[in-house]
């Protein structure tokens, strides 16, 4: 399936993420206390600077050194210490428990939307609302055919939702995502 996908506002950051399933889930993992352009914006300064996104490569490189590849300047995060060890969390788990493939998390075994939902939720990084949303992300823009995979998305997985990264898939989307989440915060707000 060709998918050509819309986060970083960089044609070759996006082309990797629209291409590499590796790449996507660092983005997600990286989308916290930074704008989404710029966490999914970091796997492509990681492939940068090691030439690879290989999960075994990450998993077992030298801690401080990844530490350091992940803070040299334009940093990969916000907080590039704190986010290449989880980065090397998220690779050590892929290796051990998919064979460093991401993608054997959402097709061996042909699991339906909650078994997918559930691998999500034991990776390191993957709470249960980023689980969801990288579960919608899947269905919706790489065309992942999930048995089930909306109702285990919950409100991420709607059709026509803007709620996420999932539902992003230009400037105007961007926009409306933006908007629906500065209303649902201060709706929360209002309720406490």
């Amino acid at each position: 399936m060709s998918r050509t996908l819309f986060f970083t506002g960089d044609a070759d950051a996006d082309r990797l993420l629209s291409e590499n399933p590796t790449a996507l889930m660092i983005g997600m993992l990286l989308d916290q206390q930074v704008p989404m352009e710029s966490a999914f914006a970091g796997p492509k300064k990681i492939l940068d600077r090691l030439g690879s996104l290989d999960t075994d490569e990450i998993a077992s490189m030298d801690p401080e050194r990844f530490q350091e590849l992940c803070a040299r300047s334009p940093a990969v995060h916000r907080f590039p210490g704190s986010m290449a060890k989880r980065i090397q969390a998220l690779c050590a788990a892929l290796v051990e428990g998919y064979g460093g493939d991401p993608e054997e998390l959402w097709t061996s075994g042909n699991p339906d939307g909650r078994e997918v939902l559930r691998r999500l939720r034991a990776l390191p990084g993957f709470g249960e609302q980023k689980a969801k949303i990288f579960l919608a992300l899947l269905g919706k823009q790489w065309g992942v055919q999930i048995p089930g995979w909306r109702d285990a998305s919950g409100v991420y997985g709607a059709e026509g939702a803007r709620r996420s990264i999932a539902d992003v898939v230009d400037d105007e989307t961007l926009h409306e995502v933006r908007a629906e989440k500065k209303r649902l915060k201060a709706e929360a707000k209002k309720e406490k």
